[in-house]
């Protein structure tokens, strides 16, 4: 196994009838460690799925390095790179069985004699005729039985012998999942390989690649739109937007204290509510004229910046629906969303007219363009400046004990 580096990764592609070069990757330095689940997210166009061409070999990068282990690969062909990509369209070979389709990249790994290769051609037009009739080939032997201890791992083993058509959407993608593992590959890239799953498929096909990456202790960099695969799946998550890098770190790091206002608003299903605001003395936040104290870790860093004009930050969670008291902040219901074991609520703040999500228990009694009132939680505000940046609380407050934790094998 071996980790991935890339270092000072660049990528353009060449401008439309004479126009400025189009910059997909700007300046990327990234450490994935051996071993360890990396999920790459951010909007499209964002440089997520060149990233994945560009370690596969599948792009040359404009300036940088690419690295695997401690060898540098950015002029290494494909074949040659050690890594194995799961594709969102399968990508499965329709005139070959899941069998063959499993053994392809084995035997593909290296050129052959042409008499071996004749040998083992003969055996597999020959394995299901009597022994005595069969044609041996250790080669193809070892080729099998790699095969079958894949199928075993996936549940593919009764699927062995039908085509790709005869597939549903699960065992396709499963059939490609142990393409790339039947090579045993160094690195896994993975490009929204689940997209096209519906939703249960989804959640059983997440758990089984999760279990088996954990299994295989393979370095692995997953690129996802979903939220939810970006919170489970991984060990770290990598943000990008326009080809920067925003954000590294664990899910909940991420979460709890996005770098900016982009990781705050892109990160988390509802996104983060912003509201501008004034900071007052005695730690204490202005929006319009009430008064909202702050507590914890990021009330330290306000005597600071008092008088400045900030946006703060609240996760859904952050809002208690609580009595109506001079302190609360009234609301107006916009839209409901029951989720059975929770339910959402939109609002509009009457002061300002900002629009909130609540997350509040499902047996709350609501009515749409009915009122409420919102006692914000004076330890989850996140404050960012002018340039959407993130003001940091002191650093122990900052420290995480959810440290990814890498498959040992």
């Amino acid at each position: 196994m071996a980790g991935v580096r890339f270092e000072a990764l660049c990528k353009s592609y060449p401008g439309r009838r004479g126009g400025r070069p189009v910059d997909v990757i700007r300046s990327l330095d990234l450490m994935i460690e051996d071993g360890e689940f990396l999920v790459l997210v951010g909007p499209s166009g964002c440089g997520k799925s060149t990233l994945l061409r560009l370690l596969a070999g599948l792009e040359l990068p404009s300036a940088g390095e690419i690295l695997i282990g401690d060898r540098p690969v950015s002029r290494v062909r494909p074949a040659q790179r050690d890594v194995a990509m799961v594709f969102q369209s399968y990508a499965l070979y329709p005139h070959l069985s899941v069998r063959d389709n499993l053994s392809f990249g084995l035997r593909r790994s290296r050129s052959l004699p042409p008499l071996q290769r004749l040998q083992d051609q003969l055996h597999r037009s020959a394995r299901h005729l009597p022994p005595c009739l069969q044609v041996p080939s250790p080669r193809e032997r070892r080729i099998e039985t790699r095969v079958g201890e894949v199928a075993e791992s996936l549940e593919l083993t009764d699927l062995l012998d039908r085509l790709p058509k005869e597939l549903s959407g699960g065992q396709k993608q499963r059939v490609a999942l142990g393409r790339a593992m039947a090579r045993q590959p160094k690195v896994f890239l993975m490009d929204e390989p689940l997209s096209n799953l519906d939703a249960k498929l989804r959640n059983s096909t997440r758990t089984r690649i999760v279990e088996l990456q954990k299994q295989l202790g393979t370095t692995t960099l997953y690129v996802t739109h979903d939220q939810v695969e970006a919170m489970t799946m991984g060990h770290r998550i990598a943000v990008l937007n326009q080809g920067y890098l925003q954000q590294l770190g664990t899910p909940m790091e991420l979460y709890r204290w996005p770098s900016n206002l982009f990781v705050a608003q892109f990160i988390g299903s509802p996104p983060m509510a912003l509201l501008p605001v004034t900071v007052a003395p005695a730690a204490t936040l202005l929006l319009e004229d009430r008064r909202l104290p702050v507590e914890g870790p990021m009330a330290e860093a306000l005597p600071a910046l008092e008088g400045q004009v900030l946006t703060a930050g609240l996760r859904p969670e952050g809002w208690r629906v609580a009595p109506s008291t001079n302190r609360n902040l009234p609301a107006e219901i916009r839209h409901v969303e029951v989720l059975g074991n929770e339910q959402l609520i939109t609002c509009q703040l009457l002061h300002g007219g900002h629009l909130v999500t609540v997350r509040t228990e499902a047996d709350l009694a609501v009515i749409v363009g009915g009122r409420l009132h919102l006692d914000p939680d004076p330890q989850g505000w996140r404050l960012f400046d002018a340039e959407g940046d993130a003001i940091c609380p002191p650093e122990p407050a900052r420290s995480s004990p959810e440290e990814p934790q890498l498959p040992r094998l």
